[in-house]
């Protein structure tokens, strides 16, 4: 319970943050994203100052032998930059340039939706759950494919046995 509460608090911070930085504007991150018009630099000093307290901070919570509030530390182990990482990246950057939305700042301006937002966050929610499915779907497309193409599979025995 106690790390349920740790993480409602944290949201709650982290969207105290992105009201006060205008991260939740759209048009702000628009005229950021607008480096060949009128170009508004402030969000960039908004993930500089976010960047420069994670890393001062995730310095000083490693010093320790445990988290606070859990057993253990959960840290990324993958370090590859592969095809789904920027492809991911790619389709992040496509949504947050064509909206001005990014997944946070969406789940905070739903206190005052809009039908701009609610498309992005249908759309948001259908990649969420099309995601798990599509890799499934390969999977199984993959596993198809490689029996159907073995000497010994059911295509190969059909071949051998026909007329």
């Amino acid at each position: 319970m106690k790390s349920v509460a740790v993480a409602f608090f944290a949201g709650i911070l982290f969207a105290i943050g992105l009201c006060v930085s205008g991260m939740t504007d759209p048009a702000k991150v628009l005229g950021f994203l607008d480096v060949g018009g009128s170009w508004d630099p402030s969000l960039a000093f908004v993930m500089a100052g976010a960047v420069g307290v994670h890393a001062i901070a995730a310095r000083l919570a490693l010093r320790a032998s445990r988290p606070v509030w859990s057993d253990r530390y959960s840290l990324p182990t993958r370090r590859a930059v592969d095809l789904p990482l920027i492809a991911g990246a790619a389709i992040f950057g496509l949504g947050w340039g064509i909206a001005g939305y990014c997944p946070g700042p969406a789940v905070v301006n739903l206190v005052a939706p809009s039908p701009g937002l609610a498309t992005f966050v249908l759309a948001m929610a259908l990649g969420t759950i099309a995601l798990p499915l599509s890799r499934a779907g390969m999977r199984l497309i993959k596993q198809t494919v490689g029996v159907n193409r073995e000497p010994g599979g059911a295509a190969g025995a059909a071949r051998r046995t026909a007329p």
